[in-house]
C-alpha cells in the first residue's frame, strides 16, 4: 500500500514523453489512471500497456482546446471512477522563432494549448479535487521562471501557467486543493528531436535543441517523473529542476540586468 493505492490520477498528454512516465509512475504507485491525448492510436496503445501491467487504466482521446471535448472527458472520467485525486495538466508543445517575427495567431495557438486547454481541464475537475483533497499537477518549465532566446510565444505561454498557478494556491489552497508547479530544463528524449528551423534560417542552429540550447544536462524523465510524486505527498508548491535554478531566477527578480546577462551567457 502507497499513498497513491486506489487514488485515480488523470494526465493530459500521457501517451508519449514525460506524460506517460508520469503515468507509469502512478501506477507502479498504484494509482488508478486516465490518461487523455489527441492521438488515438497512441492513447489505445498506451491504455493497453499499463492494463498489461495490472493498471487499472482508462484511454480517452480528446482535443482540450474544446470546451465540448473537455466536458465529454471528464464526463467519461467521473461515470468510470466516481473521482479525480489528482490531475496532472501535461500536454503542450514548445516553438522556435523570434520574439518579433511571431504572430498574434502563433501567441494565441500556443496560448490555447499551453495555458487555456490547461485551464479548461483545471475547472473540469476542480469540484472533484477539491472534495478529495487532491493535487492539481502543472508541467511548466524553466521558460515559466526566466524566458530565453528563438522560443518564439512558448515564455509568454509558460510564465501564464506560473500565474494561474499561484493564483490556484491562493484561492484554493485554503479549501484543501493542492497545486505544484513543476518547472524543469529540458527533457531527455530518446528519438533527440531537433526542431526544423525551415523558414528560420537567422536564428542560430543550437536553438534547435531541446531547451532552446539552455546550458544544462538532459532531465531523466522517470526521475523527474517520480520526484512530481513525492513533492505532491509532501504538498510542495513547486520542483524546479535543475535546483540551482532557482538562484538564476531570484537574480533576475532582483537585479533584471545581471539576470539577463547570465542568461545571455547560459542559453
Amino acid at each position: 500500500m502507497t499513498y497513491w493505492t486506489g487514488k485515480v490520477a488523470v494526465v493530459t498528454g500521457g501517451s508519449s514523453g514525460l506524460g506517460r512516465n508520469i503515468a507509469d509512475a502512478f501506477a507502479g504507485a498504484g494509482a488508478r489512471l486516465a490518461i487523455v491525448g489527441l492521438e488515438e492510436d497512441a492513447v489505445r496503445r498506451t491504455e493497453d500497456e499499463l492494463r498489461r501491467t495490472g493498471a487499472d487504466a482508462v484511454g480517452i482521446t480528446a482535443d482540450i482546446t474544446r470546451q465540448p471535448e473537455v466536458d465529454r472527458c471528464f464526463s467519461e472520467l467521473i461515470a468510470r471512477f466516481g473521482r479525480i485525486d489528482v490531475l496532472v495538466n501535461n500536454a503542450g508543445r514548445s516553438m522556435r522563432g523570434k520574439v518579433l517575427d511571431t504572430t498574434p495567431e502563433q501567441f494565441r495557438d500556443l496560448l490555447e494549448l499551453n495555458l487555456l486547454a490547461l485551464v479548461r481541464c483545471t475547472r473540469a475537475a476542480a469540484e472533484h479535487l477539491i472534495a478529495a483533497r487532491g493535487h492539481v499537477v502543472n508541467i511548466g518549465s524553466l521558460a515559466a521562471k526566466a524566458a530565453s532566446r528563438w522560443v518564439g510565444a512558448y515564455p509568454a505561454s509558460k510564465h501564464a501557467v506560473a500565474a494561474y498557478s499561484q493564483q490556484l494556491r491562493l484561492e484554493l489552497g485554503p479549501a484543501g486543493l493542492h497545486v505544484l508547479l513543476v518547472c524543469p530544463g529540458p527533457i531527455a528524449r530518446k528519438d533527440a528531436r531537433l526542431y526544423p528551423l525551415e523558414g528560420l534560417e537567422d536564428i542560430p542552429e543550437r536553438a534547435r535543441r531541446p531547451g532552446g540550447g539552455v546550458k544544462t544536462s538532459a532531465i531523466d524523465p522517470q526521475r523527474l517523473a517520480h520526484l512530481i510524486l513525492k513533492a505532491c505527498q509532501k504538498r510542495k508548491p513547486e520542483l524546479v529542476v535543475p535546483g540551482r535554478a532557482r538562484l538564476l531566477f531570484a537574480i533576475s527578480q532582483l537585479w533584471p540586468k545581471l539576470g539577463d546577462w547570465l542568461i545571455l551567457r547560459f542559453t
